[in-house]
C-alpha cells in the first residue's frame, strides 16, 4: 500500500474532563486513516506504513536479509520486514524496553548503546546486518529545540551504531528531524555510503516535524 486509505470523519464523543491536548490527539487518531487500516490489517502501529512507503520508493528490504530494528517496539516495522524478506532471512527487533514477540521475528531487550551490544546484536543474527532501521524517538518535551537535540543525538548514536553492525553494501534508515540530519553527520555518511538522501514518506503526519534519514550502499572499509 503506497497511497492513505479514504478519509474518515469522526466526532469524540467523550472530551469532557480530558485536557485539550489529550482532546486533539484523539481527534487526529480517530480521524486518521493509517490508524484505521493499520488495525485492519493487524498491524501494531501506524508508523509501518511510513516503511512500506520508504521501502516501496527505495527497495531496501529484500528476501534472505539480516535486519536490525532499533527501538523496535511497539514493532510496526518489525511486522513489515517481517513481511517484506520472507523466511529465508532473520528481522531483530531490539529494544530498551519489554516487547511482545513478533510471528517470524527474534526479539531482545537490550539498550543498544551499552557495551558489547554490537556484538551481541551480531551473535543473536549469526553475522553482521544487512540493514539497521531505526524509528526511534526520545520522550517529547514540549520544547522544539530541545526536542530537535535530543532526536538528533539519538539518530547520531544509532548511525555509529549501524556502522559498527553492517556488512558491506548495507543500508540504513533512521529518524531525524525537520531540517534534516546536521551536516556533520551526513558529511560522515556519505563518506561511509553511495548515497544518502533525506525522505519524508505520505504516512508521516504533514504537521510532524519528522523525516527520515536513508543511506544505502555501505562501502567496504579501506585498507590500512
Amino acid at each position: 500500500m503506497t497511497t492513505a486509505p479514504r478519509n474518515l470523519k469522526a466526532k469524540l464523543k467523550t472530551a469532557r474532563g480530558r485536557p485539550i491536548g489529550s482532546q486533539i490527539w484523539l481527534q487526529r487518531q480517530l480521524n486518521d486513516p493509517y490508524v484505521h487500516e493499520a488495525k485492519r490489517l493487524g498491524y501494531r502501529s501506524r508508523a509501518a506504513f511510513k516503511l512500506i512507503q520508504l521501502d516501496d520508493k527505495y527497495r531496501l528490504l529484500r528476501k534472505g536479509q539480516r535486519v536490525l530494528d532499533l527501538g523496535a517496539a511497539p514493532g510496526g516495522w518489525t511486522q513489515v520486514a517481517v513481511e517484506r524478506i520472507g523466511s529465508e532471512g532473520t528481522v531483530l527487533a531490539v529494544d530498551i524496553l519489554p516487547m511482545d514477540g513478533i510471528g517470524g521475528a527474534k526479539v531482545m531487550q537490550l539498550d543498544f548503546l551499552a557495551e558489547g551490544a554490537d556484538r551481541a546484536i551480531r551473535d543473536m543474527l549469526g553475522g553482521a546486518v544487512d540493514i539497521v532501521l531505526s524509528d526511534m524517538a526520545p520522550p517529547a518535551t514540549g520544547h522544539k529545540q530541545t526536542d530537535h537535540l535530543r532526536i538528533m543525538a539519538l539518530c547520531d548514536a544509532a548511525a555509529d551504531f549501524a556502522l559498527k553492525v553492517l556488512a558491506p553494501g548495507g543500508a540504513f534508515v533512521c529518524k531525524t528531524w525537520q531540517g534534516g540530519a546536521s551536516g556533520e553527520l551526513v558529511t560522515a555518511l556519505k563518506r561511509r555510503f553511495g548515497v544518502v538522501r533525506h525522505a519524508k514518506p505520505d504516512a508521516s503526519r504533514k504537521d510532524s516535524a519528522e523525516t527520515f534519514l536513508v543511506a544505502s550502499g555501505l562501502k567496504a572499509p579501506e585498507s590500512a
